[in-house]
């Protein structure tokens, strides 16, 4: 029992932490994110200034040439002009000379400006970037321990046996953590920085090609921000379907096996039973991670191309089946690191069910599940 106290309270620090953790990371996200936005404007602002300027300065130094001009010619005949004449020639000359070099030290000047705005962008960029990773990546791991590992220290009593679920979840965190972080990876920071590269090229497409030029390269990029938004939401229904708390297990099943289905083109079906009923939210969650862990396997390990999935829930237990055609194992062999399914394993035995696995070579595997629905 005393282990178990000293458990929670490592639990309980551990969760303070990674939670505060996360909260900074998030501050100093939407604080780079906002003098991002400030720059941003102010970049703009400046880039239009010089513009005016080089204007300015093109005339001005028209200008310039005229009254330069216009002293030669008053300097050559002084005797065919009045004092005032050759005065004013003078005069205009050397004002032209003087607002010249006023407008090119300000052009110089807003040139630097502009310069260090566009570096400390990038900088802010690449921040938002990090903190936006780290922030998931810490979310991920912030939720694992609120969640399941709580779950873990009400069962595991003995000192060993809460070693070897310690060894367990520090390497699902890793894989979860890599898994993420790939997927960023290699979708939306690869679609944004694909965006940021191809907005800086609209201008130039504008001025070099034309208007209609540049709305094509801008309705490219409108469908790739779509497909991008599309991917990170996948990612965040992944990582936790807000519809589990609002529908139920049932309905949220339903939806994910139907995007899943569109993200992999796997075909397929998914079935109702019983009834379709509410459930306690732990047990919901579990028995969704438990079909989302096979779903995963049948795509990554066994290849397989349709999927078929059946629950049913009556008033004391609830039966899951995930029938695929994939390439299946010899169930005799044991496979070293197949954490999927020793995780799904450890899941049931906290919920005291069964799991009943046969699979055949090249002809597919079937997952039998029944978890009972206890009062307490």
């Amino acid at each position: 029992m005393a282990d178990k106290q000293v458990l929670e309270q490592i639990i309980t620090k551990t969760i303070d932490t990674v939670g505060a953790s996360r909260e900074e990371i998030f501050k100093i996200g939407e604080q780079s994110r906002h003098e991002f936005q400030m720059l941003e404007k102010e970049l703009c602002e400046v880039r239009l200034k010089v513009n005016d300027l080089i204007e300015k300065s093109d005339q001005t130094d028209r200008q310039a040439r005229l009254a330069r001009n216009r002293l030669v010619e008053v300097s050559k005949n002084f005797d065919k002009f009045s004092n005032d004449e050759v005065r004013v020639a003078y005069e205009q000359a050397n004002e032209f000379q003087v607002q010249l070099a006023i407008l090119r030290h300000e052009e110089q000047q807003l040139r630097e400006r502009r310069d260090s705005i566009e570096r400390r962008i990038g900088a802010l960029r690449e921040t938002i970037e990090r903190s936006d990773t780290l922030s998931g990546q810490m979310s991920v791991v912030y939720n694992f321990l609120a969640g399941d590992l709580r779950q873990f220290g009400e069962i595991v009593e003995d000192a060993k046996e809460k070693q070897k679920f310690g060894l367990k979840i520090i390497e699902a965190q890793e894989e979860e953590r890599k898994r993420l972080s790939r997927e960023i990876h290699d979708g939306p920071a690869q679609m944004m920085a694909n965006l940021l590269l191809r907005s800086e090229l609209i201008e130039r497409i504008y001025n070099e090609r034309g208007i209609q030029e540049a709305l094509s390269e801008i309705k490219d990029l409108r469908k790739m921000v779509k497909l991008s938004l599309g991917e990170v939401r996948r990612i965040i229904y992944d990582l936790r379907p807000m519809a589990l708390d609002d529908l139920g297990l049932v309905p949220t099943l339903s939806k994910y096996i139907k995007t899943f289905a569109e993200h992999t083109n796997m075909k397929l079906s998914f079935k109702n039973v019983g009834k379709e009923k509410r459930i306690p939210p732990q047990l919901e969650v579990a028995l969704f991670r438990l079909v989302q862990e096979a779903l995963q396997n049948a795509y990554k390990h066994a290849n397989a191309t349709e999927v078929e999935v059946k629950i049913e829930i009556t008033d004391k237990k609830v039966i899951i089946l995930v029938k695929d055609d994939g390439q299946g194992f010899d169930m005799k062999e044991k496979k070293e690191g197949s954490f999927g399914l020793i995780g799904m394993k450890e899941r049931i035995n906290m919920l005291k069910g069964e799991m009943k696995i046969t699979s055949k070579l090249n002809v597919g595997t079937t997952i039998f599940i029944v978890v009972p629905l206890m009062n307490d």
